[in-house]
């Protein structure tokens, strides 16, 4: 968009996106309001009606548009409970209407038109409630004006036509409320499925990205973070640190106890390093009972402090299952990322480490 017009929108309808969307419809109403007021213009110039009521009556309903337009653009509406302020402007504007009509004489049927696209202002925004109440004073305010014509200028408003005007009137507005409540059903049907996609959305997402049994992230996430730890580490000259982590004879839990063992044993595991980790460290189910750990900002020396630290926490855990409380170990392989090394060459350095771990009788932190 080019830059003038862009200043110019948010001159006019300001930055924020659902305010912008209220005064461009308050602005759409105040240009209703200024063809309304032409239209009477031309009936006052025809001398179907008297210039001196018009030229009142168009000061009045362009100067009540421009206030409520002030109001949105101003902010001052945000204070209130319909910042919107549909219901005021559609009830000013029918006010408006009525009086035009009044005035109107032999050209009152072009207020009909107006009146109409007035109330379809509220279509897409009002519940069926509220339509029916803007119906009602709609009708009242239009049989006030035509019950008063027929008295003060029956040769003009003859009481026969102003009632079938208002019986036409009083058959749409109804018609417009049962229009007005199948809309909303439809917005809330639609606010109801949108809803359920961003849920659903929001779960896949999630699912890619997180193992589902310890709510650690996966595989291929943890990848993706390595990658670009790695990249991060190229440009700056840090170093980070990997370790596999292997929860040690799992299979014979599994055994011994049956696979929902086992998963809650992956589960506890998972807590409590997760508790033992630091906030900058990342952890991620790698496979089966292996888990990799990546410690960003860290050497060796300091890895290898926090992994015996944690190697003793899970050495303390028990895992409570059908009243039986489990006793798990853990072996790790640790390795410190080297520059002009692939990150696969780092997790293979970690995983014969790890193989080191357990060559060594387990439980145990072996750096390679």
């Amino acid at each position: 968009m080019n830059p003038r017009w862009r200043a110019l929108g948010d001159a006019l309808l300001g930055s924020e996106a659902r305010q912008r969307v209220r005064a461009a419809r308050c602005l759409l109403a105040c240009a209703l309001m200024v063809y309304s007021t032409a239209g009477m213009g031309y009936m006052a110039w025809a001398g179907l009606a008297r210039p001196g009521p018009v030229a009142a009556l168009a000061a009045a309903g362009l100067g009540g548009m421009t206030l409520f337009y002030a109001a949105i653009r101003s902010g001052a509406n945000l204070r209130l409970a319909d910042p919107s302020l549909t219901l005021p402007q559609m009830s000013f504007a029918l006010a408006v209407g009525a009086v035009a009509y009044a005035l109107a004489g032999l050209g009152r049927g072009a207020v009909f038109p107006i009146m109409m696209v007035i109330l379809m202002f509220g279509l897409y925004s009002l519940t069926p409630q509220q339509m029916r109440a803007i119906g009602r004073l709609a009708l009242v305010l239009f049989g006030a004006a035509m019950v008063l014509m027929a008295m003060v200028a029956p040769e003009v408003y003859r009481p026969e036509v102003e009632f079938a005007h208002f019986l036409v009137i009083a058959i749409m507005l109804p018609a417009m409320s049962m229009l007005a409540g199948q809309l909303s059903r439809l917005r809330d049907r639609l606010r109801a499925q949108r809803s359920e996609l961003m849920e659903a959305l929001a779960r896949i997402q999630e699912l890619a990205h997180r193992d589902e049994l310890t709510g650690l992230a996966n595989r291929r996430h943890m990848q993706a973070l390595i990658d670009q730890e790695q990249a991060r580490c190229a440009r700056s000259g840090g170093s980070f640190c990997l370790a596999v982590l292997d929860i040690d004879r799992f299979k014979r839990i599994n055994d011994s106890h049956g696979h929902p063992a086992g998963d809650e044993v992956l589960r506890a595991f998972a807590r409590e390093a997760l508790a033992g980790i630091r906030g900058n460290d990342v952890l991620a189910r790698w496979g089966g009972e292996e888990f990799m750990l990546m410690l960003p900002d860290t050497r060796l020396t300091a890895a290898r402090l926090g992994l015996e630290r944690l190697r003793g926490r899970v050495e303390a855990l028990r895992v409570d299952h059908a009243g039986t409380a489990l006793a798990i170990t853990m072996s790790a392989g640790l390795v410190e990322h080297r520059a002009g090394d692939s990150v696969v060459e780092s997790i293979a350095r970690a995983d014969r480490a790890l193989y080191q771990a357990k060559q060594q009788g387990r439980n145990r932190v072996a750096t390679g």
